[in-house]
């Protein structure tokens, strides 16, 4: 990432770096703040309305973010007073209803012309043909703007939140054909073979050059470009080839969410970027270097080119004092039975059997214990941990960290975060939708710009996702070092001459 400017850290200059910033939304209302819809001024409730969409999409395209994330989840929140009961959820509007986010990518690319659009894909429950197809598609209709997300699950027990590479809540899978989710490591050997077929699929089954549109000889693609990827896998046979021509990225821009043991590896050889989450840079620095080397020693990447985004809910105010009586007015419309729900589904922990004023810290379970433990850290304020303490954390961006302040003092937060976790960027997630994104356009963008921490423009307008995402012009496939990079069929080669990579395991 392009620097411009030297600061100190531990006494040594160090260049600062442009940051990637990032919205995170889900459709939903609320989303990592359970009960805000309540506020006066909160519209996350309009979420069923495609308008709703396109005038983030403007307003974050303004302001000249990255890129938006748009969360999702295929089933209810349903541990907390369980097992499977979705009442808080429902009740509280903790992430339900909540809608298919791929659907809107399209109409919000048509008002933009240059931001980045990611999105949760669950891959436990769909074939990788079909999903390859979707995928393509999107990328074609966004003119490369598309990014997909893998996610890891229950990294929790590590202070870090929600996850999966596949899905994490058994709510899901019972209404997809399962009985509960697979087994964490087994899903991670799928996803392996996963990513491989849709590398096949997406590099490999056509030649850059196969469209030919020749309307003097009649001839739309040319056959001899085009070839079947004959995978035969554990767990997935697909002949191909890919129904979709290639699209700008053939390949979408490759983000991932968690960091568990598992997670970690399958990050540092496919990942470009990575979402993290925690209350404070000390919890997440640890994993941040550990795929960082993983990626150098196993996989041969730059470790720089992988770039991980920390989520953060700011609460800005021209004064600190105005910001902190924002924090307090959000945090009364706050839900604490929805972010119990939230917890629940986040962690795996049903805190309904505990009582009111009991503390967690005495508490037998190890996973409980580690969470306060986490929370603690940047709550050192707080002498019981209760589940209405953890819950009423939660109410205002939930797992991750929440600096309230002015932009002055949010920023310097931001650069502690780069300084001791080494993170690149931060998804922001909102208090109050749309006002919290007005709150970083108008105040805090300011305040980085003058730092040399933020860009001015895009580096690549009207480019795709991944030439913004690395700022660089060109750059709209996956880098030469990427694996992906390899299975890449490219213009003038012969079908013979480009051998497919077969990395998977034979049924």
């Amino acid at each position: 990432m392009s620097t411009n400017a030297d600061h100190s850290v531990n006494g040594q200059s160090k260049k600062k770096k442009r940051l990637v910033l990032n919205a995170f939304v889900e459709m939903c209302s609320g989303h990592q703040s359970p009960g805000l819809w309540q506020h006066p001024k909160d519209h996350s409730s309009e979420f069923n309305d495609v308008e709703h969409w396109v005038e983030l999409a403007k307003l974050l395209e303004s302001a000249k973010f990255r890129g938006i994330f748009i969360a999702d989840v295929l089933g209810g929140y349903d541990v907390y007073n369980g097992p499977r009961n979705l009442e808080a959820a429902i009740r509280s509007g903790a992430q339900w209803p909540v809608n298919e986010p791929l659907a809107v990518i399209p109409a919000m690319a048509a008002a933009t012309n240059s931001i980045g659009f990611g999105v949760t894909v669950a891959t436990t429950y769909e074939q990788p043909y079909h999903l390859a197809r979707r995928l393509s598609t999107v990328d074609h209709l966004s003119r490369g703007r598309y990014a997909r997300e893998a996610l890891d699950s229950q990294p929790w027990l590590t202070h870090e939140p929600v996850a999966i590479v596949t899905g994490y809540l058994d709510s899901a899978a019972r209404n997809l054909g399962f009985t509960e989710q697979p087994q964490h490591d087994n899903r991670y050997e799928l996803a392996e073979e996963y990513v491989t077929v849709m590398y096949k699929l997406w590099e490999s089954s056509w030649r850059d050059d196969a469209v030919l549109l020749d309307r003097t000889k009649g001839i739309y693609t040319s056959p001899d470009r085009v070839r079947e990827i004959n995978h035969v896998g554990k767990f997935y046979n697909v002949p191909g080839p890919h129904i979709c021509q290639p699209s700008p990225q053939r390949t979408p821009l490759l983000l991932q969410a968690g960091t568990s043991r598992a997670g970690k590896t399958f990050a540092a050889q496919h990942a470009e970027g990575v979402f993290i989450s925690g209350h404070s840079p000390s919890v997440v620095a640890k994993n941040i270097k550990e795929i960082r080397e993983l990626a150098k020693t196993e996989f041969g990447r730059n470790p720089e080119n992988i770039k991980f985004l920390a989520k953060i809910c700011p609460i800005l105010g021209r004064t600190e004092e105005e910001a902190v009586k924002k924090f307090d007015e959000y945090r009364s419309y706050g839900s604490i039975e929805g972010a119990l729900a939230l917890f629940g589904g986040w962690t795996g922990i049903d805190l309904s059997q505990y009582g009111d004023d009991e503390e967690l810290r005495q508490v037998e379970s190890n996973a409980i214990k580690s969470a306060v433990e986490a929370f603690s850290h940047t709550s050192p304020s707080v002498q019981k941990w209760t589940k209405n303490t953890v819950a009423t954390l939660i109410t205002v961006g939930g797992l991750g960290s929440t600096p309230v302040g002015t932009a002055s003092q949010v920023a310097d937060e931001l650069e502690r975060w780069v300084d001791e976790a080494d993170v690149d960027g931060f998804n922001f997630a909102y208090a109050l939708f749309p006002s919290s994104f007005q709150d970083l356009a108008e105040l805090l963008l300011p305040e980085l710009r003058a730092r040399g921490l933020f860009w001015s423009d895009y580096a690549v307008p009207n480019g795709t996702y991944r030439e913004n995402f690395y700022a660089r012009k060109g750059q709209t496939g996956p880098l030469d070092e990427h694996v992906a990079a390899g299975y890449r069929w490219k213009a003038g080669v012969e079908k013979g001459e480009h051998v497919i990579p077969n990395k998977s395991v034979a049924a």
